[in-house]
């Protein structure tokens, strides 16, 4: 038997958060450690490990999860002046949590994405 994600244990509200967002598809909430003013995560309420595992019936979830991230952006006050959406796969990509989940950051200007290899 698999163990339940940290995330997967939010979403079944086994584990506290500061959730700003639940619906039938997705759960969203306040990351605990943000790295901007505005961070939530939006996960799938159902596992999915990764955004490699995604099939063509997790289409309508994929789609709810940039709805209300731009949703939430409107309602966080950070729409007009800008924001960042990630998504992280895997070890390389920076994935720590294997329950997939979209970040969205937002509230200060935030960078570039990548520092450039020389």
């Amino acid at each position: 038997m698999t163990q339940a994600t940290l995330f997967a244990r939010i979403v079944s509200g086994e584990l506290p958060a500061d959730i700003v967002y639940r619906d039938d598809l997705v759960t969203a909430f306040r990351d605990i450690r943000p790295l901007a003013p505005i961070h939530i995560l939006i996960v799938p309420n159902r596992a999915i490990p990764t955004l490699a595992d995604v099939s063509v019936g997790d289409e309508a979830t994929l789609g709810r999860m940039l709805r209300v991230a731009s949703a939430l952006a409107r309602q966080e006050g950070v729409a007009e002046d800008g924001y960042r959406v990630m998504i992280n796969c895997r070890d390389h990509g920076g994935q720590e949590v294997y329950h997939l989940h979209l970040h969205l950051v937002g509230g200060r200007p935030l960078g570039p994405m990548l520092a450039r290899s020389r």
